[in-house]
């Protein structure tokens, strides 16, 4: 099969904004692919979900019902004999736990995102999502579905709330929320994926397949390694214990999410290299990276803050653009359409004050305890003002058909 053309077709602009990440990899000679690597890389564009797919497949016929998606996630293994063969398969492999699973990394995993608490938000969303805004071609998913129209303010609600689910203590694992929660959103993209593709609009030969298994694995990296480096440069302390158990937890959510373990890796260090090289092969921003930009740009103001609902959108707006500038420079803000003035004041600011006080309360017999309960806390605060009086929940299926 041939690789898609977005297959490094912006090569040295991808070098530039993934020149960074380079930086802190030790080994950086082994960081850049061979000519084999090269090309199993750009295959990935090609490559979707074989086990969720069946499953839409069926979906998409006259017996398939969501109902009974919704049965079979939140049903025992008990009862699966009575289920589709398709989705037998896929609910199966789904509680087969793999053999390197380890449950109590998981749970220390989530007590570090947790400590995380505000700042991990921010991390997430502007250098996770805002700075992912730059690969063009993973933004035509997005915006093809419709996206766009739905509002930057509705989708960062709804992730948020996935992560949340995903990051409880022992909520990821079978008969969990965050586990049916995950297999949801994975059936989900397989829907889309079959969607798009049938679409005279979608063009295969330059774009691969839509929500592959490259795309998928940089959005996997961002929860992980790019989470784990941005609260560091945010001054959030996380030991290399610490990041280990987090990639083990993403590891395991990677898993569940449908990525092929080839693509999956167990520490930050081989996570880093993934990442690296997933970002060579992105195609660089276009009118459709500025679009998504800008109105996450503005996503703040139609937030549901309790008091004073203008004056804090505005602030967390420019708390957002000091960050997102911090980690794309003047340069990448150019490229989205963002205002290229502002300046990294919040993190500059606010960066040796977050050092001091994890620092010091760590310390403390009981501190990293009390940090993620106070995290938690936080970010269950910020989830209620991304909702307001609207019952937190994920994407309703019938918006994706």
């Amino acid at each position: 099969m041939n690789t898609p053309e977005r297959h490094g077709i912006h090569i040295h602009t991808a070098r530039k904004i993934a020149s960074p990440i380079l930086l802190t990899i030790k080994d950086q000679a082994a960081a850049e692919p061979n000519s084999v690597e090269w090309q199993e890389l750009g295959q990935q564009l090609l490559c979707g979900d074989p086990l969720a797919d069946d499953v839409a497949a069926w979906l998409a016929t006259s017996e398939g019902q969501w109902s009974v998606i919704e049965y079979a996630l939140k049903g025992s293994m008990a009862d699966v004999s009575s289920l589709p063969p398709e989705l037998q398969a896929f609910v199966q492999h789904a509680h087969q736990l793999p053999d390197w699973l380890n449950e109590e990394a998981l749970s220390r995993g989530c007590a570090v995102v947790a400590r995380s608490g505000k700042t991990g938000m921010r991390i997430l969303r502007d250098f996770g999502l805002m700075a992912g805004y730059q690969a063009s071609a993973i933004n035509q998913a997005l915006l093809k579905t419709g996206a766009l129209g739905k509002g930057a303010q509705r989708r960062v609600a709804e992730t948020t709330k996935w992560w949340m689910d995903c990051t409880e203590p022992g909520s990821i694992l079978p008969g969990g929320q965050g586990f049916a929660t995950t297999l949801r959103v994975r059936l989900i993209h397989a829907m889309v994926r079959r969607q798009l593709s049938v679409r005279k609009d979608w063009d295969h030969d330059y774009l691969g397949l839509p929500v592959n298994q490259l795309d998928m694995q940089v959005t996997y990296l961002a929860f992980s390694v790019m989470f784990l480096l941005g609260q560091r440069v945010l001054g959030v302390i996380v030991s290399k214990e610490e990041g280990s158990d987090v990639m083990h937890l993403w590891r395991y959510i990677g898993w569940l999410m449908g990525l092929d373990e080839s693509l999956l890796v167990d520490n930050e260090q081989d996570g880093r290299i993934a990442l690296y090289r997933n970002l060579l092969s992105q195609a660089q921003a276009d009118e459709g990276s500025k679009q998504l930009a800008q109105a996450l740009m503005d996503e703040p103001l139609g937030r549901y803050y309790p008091s004073f609902q203008k004056l804090r959108g505005h602030w967390d707006k420019e708390v957002h653009l000091s960050i997102i500038r911090l980690f794309i420079g003047s340069q990448g803000m150019r490229a989205l359409g963002l205002p290229a003035c502002r300046l990294p004041w919040y993190p500059l600011l606010f960066m040796p004050l977050n050092a001091t006080f994890h620092t010091v309360i760590r310390l403390i017999p009981g501190g990293k305890t009390w940090l993620s309960r106070r995290g938690r806390r936080a970010q269950n605060q910020m989830l209620a003002v991304l909702f307001g009086q609207h019952k937190p929940r994920i994407i309703q299926v019938a918006e994706t058909q």
